[in-house]
């Protein structure tokens, strides 16, 4: 049996490929600390407590499974947080990793499937954004990952690494079959927050920047439906055993959502309208960013199959009603 070693495997997108890996007939062990992933997320293998920046344990984690594939989620993603304490993010993201693939390489392990991220594009000169896009950064976490992206780079023309690094456009939705979802503290992602404010009388959701050059001068991001980012792992790992190599791709469905009509959509699946106020722009907001996917289609065999907005927010919807 085939095994998959997934850092950050108790958090939101982690937990839900646990899922795609198992039902694919992999072998998971799931590596988390904990600090921002959930103990009981973790159904599809055993878990393994500690820290990426741990070379110790990360070691051992490595020696006793021998994966033959290690899937690496574990990073902090929060924009905003990213601007306030970049230290964070560039020790966990940049300086995690570079434990991980050392540690990797010294015992033969020479698979890995990268999340990255859109973020690395910064403001796109062109839209949709494929995969030769220039990388111009805007904030600490896109550039955490860039810098990750050049480790792998030069670690596979070094020590023969093989990658395939995912450039993820925005995650959204739940499992349908509501076993794992997405659970942060603090929320900051825009889907439960808007959920939230439908759901529970008095809050409200708040609306940051209406003066974006977009067509309602609200942002414009290409949602994809966590299990369609979670199945095309699947099948980065299964493309790491018979072709070696690094290869890139962006997860997206190449249709842009602005965040007025995400809203509609939540007023529109919870029969609930919306309560909105109006902020400024976050720190490190790009626009736009919608994804041109069809590299994933031709050589992953990818296609998103639940990445609708509606059917995004329906799912997520069931999750938060579910924890209520």
């Amino acid at each position: 049996m085939k095994t998959v070693l997934v850092t950050g495997g108790a958090g939101y997108i982690g937990s839900h490929c646990c899922k795609a890996f198992a039902e694919s007939g992999w072998s998971v062990i799931a590596y988390d600390n904990l600090s921002r992933g959930w103990r009981d997320a973790v159904k599809w293998g055993p878990l393994v407590e500690g820290d990426i920046c741990d070379r110790v344990a990360v070691a051992a984690a490595l020696h006793q499974y021998r994966p033959d594939v290690v899937a690496h989620f574990a990073a902090y993603a929060y924009v905003g947080e990213s601007v306030e304490r970049p230290e964070l993010y560039y020790r966990n993201n940049s300086f995690g990793t570079l434990v991980l693939l050392e540690e990797m390489l010294k015992i033969g392990v020479d698979k890995l499937i990268l999340s990255s991220t859109c973020a690395s594009y910064g403001v796109p000169i062109r839209s949709p954004i494929d995969e030769t896009h220039p990388q111009s950064p805007i904030n600490p976490y896109g550039w955490s990952k860039f810098i990750v992206e050049r480790m792998v780079d030069n670690l596979s023309d070094a020590h023969g690494l093989n990658a395939v690094v995912l450039r993820y456009f925005n995650a959204a939705g739940c499992d349908p079959d509501g076993e794992v979802g997405e659970r942060h503290e603090p929320e900051t992602h825009v889907i439960p927050l808007a959920i939230e404010a439908a759901v529970r009388s008095g809050r409200i959701f708040t609306i940051n920047g209406t003066d974006f050059d977009t067509r309602d001068g609200t942002a414009v991001r290409d949602y994809v439906h966590v299990s369609d980012l979670a199945r095309a792992h699947v099948l980065a790992g299964e493309k790491l055993l018979r072709d070696p190599g690094v290869h890139v791709y962006n997860l997206g469905t190449g249709t842009g959502t602005t965040v007025n009509e995400l809203v509609d959509a939540v007023s529109r699946v919870s029969g609930t309208r919306l309560p909105v106020a109006y902020g400024p722009r976050r720190a490190g907001d790009p626009p736009a960013l919608v994804a041109a996917a069809g590299k994933a289609s031709r050589e992953l065999g990818w296609m998103p199959e639940q990445s609708g907005i509606d059917r995004i927010v329906e799912t997520a919807l069931a999750w938060y009603r579910r924890r209520l």
